[in-house]
């Protein structure tokens, strides 16, 4: 398996920050496929680890739990969620880098514009 696209971590928990901070009150099943869809594969038991992974922020305020399996965006700073943003962004292009140079690439590259659209 092509260890730039699997999550874990860090890079898991602010992966789904940043999905659920684009994309609003998900499920833990929309947020395997949305992070799926983008090329990355979350190791071990999927929904376990995302679970896991949003029970550490939900410590650090930036996720709220709403119901059994879902989650939404709590409170984020704007420097965190800028810190987050890039560095997903950066996981994304590293991804999407070495799947086109193995002939792989099915997964369109990062748009570089943020969440509030200022670019």
């Amino acid at each position: 398996m092509d260890e730039s696209r699997t999550l874990r971590g860090t890079e898991l928990r602010y992966a789904l920050t940043n999905y659920l901070l684009q994309n609003g009150r998900c499920s833990i099943t929309t947020l395997i496929e949305g992070l799926t869809e983008q090329g990355f594969v979350i190791v071990g038991d999927p929904p376990k680890s995302v679970s896991d992974a949003l029970r550490w922020e939900m410590a650090r305020g930036r996720v709220c739990r709403v119901g059994r399996g879902t989650y939404r965006p709590f409170e984020v700073p704007r420097s965190t969620e800028y810190r987050i943003h890039h560095r997903v962004l950066e996981l994304r292009t590293r991804a999407c880098r070495i799947r086109s140079e193995a002939g792989t690439s099915d997964v369109p590259p990062a748009e570089h514009a943020t969440s509030d659209g200022s670019g």
